[in-house]
């Protein structure tokens, strides 16, 4: 339950008191969120093969959340999300900078599986502990509600933002981005690909992706963070 009412700043609106009440909330369950073990202690499935190192960036003044899929093992060694051939390129996707983009003053970065989920027999990630979004997504999400883009990275974000509006696979779901942007929304959503090195090949096969929905993205980007 929110207290901005019972808040008595002098000099403070009521818009403001709240909006502070809320941040200071935001910070809270961030530290919970950074000290669970849910995936160890209570795990859904089989334990996380390693010590938990939960990654997140929320925010209580963005406008952008990215709503990514998992921290690889680069971003479990860094404790900082992107840090990683994926977020170069994620970055040159949106357009901005290094230092823009770790702004939490511009970006908000909450994925769907707060710590690296460990690797198949092949090496490749695997899928985001299901655990993460039971527990802490819609309380996150609750403190946010200046958000009013969500870059949706994946399957997995797709699933949980969009809901019915997600295509049969991610290639339907991304090229279906003008319809998706065009729907009533409280906040507005643009579907992506994962920018891992993995998805060079899907970018070759689909260049309309570079061509129309990264110029669209870069503008929108551009308005919220100017």
């Amino acid at each position: 339950m929110h207290q901005c009412a019972a808040l008595a700043w002098r000099g403070v609106q009521p818009s403001e008191r709240c909006r502070l009440t809320m941040g200071m909330e935001l910070d809270r369950l961030a530290e919970i969120v950074r000290a669970c073990r849910i995936c160890l202690n209570d795990p859904l499935g089989r334990p996380l093969p390693h010590e938990p190192r939960p990654v997140l960036v929320p925010s209580a003044t963005a406008r952008v959340l990215i709503a990514s899929q998992a921290p690889g093992t680069k971003v479990h060694l860094s404790g900082r999300p992107f840090t990683d051939a994926s977020g170069d390129r994620l970055r040159s996707w949106l357009g901005v900078t290094s230092e823009e983009f770790y702004d939490p003053a511009k970006f908000a970065i909450v994925p769907m599986g707060f710590c690296f989920p460990g690797q198949d027999a092949k090496g490749g990630d695997l899928p985001p502990r299901r655990e993460c979004a039971l527990a802490w997504r819609s309380q996150l999400m609750a403190l946010m509600p200046q958000i009013d883009l969500v870059l949706t990275i994946g399957i997995y974000a797709q699933n949980w933002h969009m809901g019915a509006a997600r295509k049969a696979s991610l290639t339907d779901t991304v090229r279906d981005w003008r319809s998706i942007w065009a729907e009533p929304s409280e906040r507005q959503v643009l579907p992506l690909p994962h920018p891992s090195w993995r998805n060079t090949g899907w970018l070759k096969r689909n260049p309309w992706f570079e061509m129309e929905l990264l110029p669209f993205l870069k503008a929108q980007i551009r308005d919220r963070i100017a």
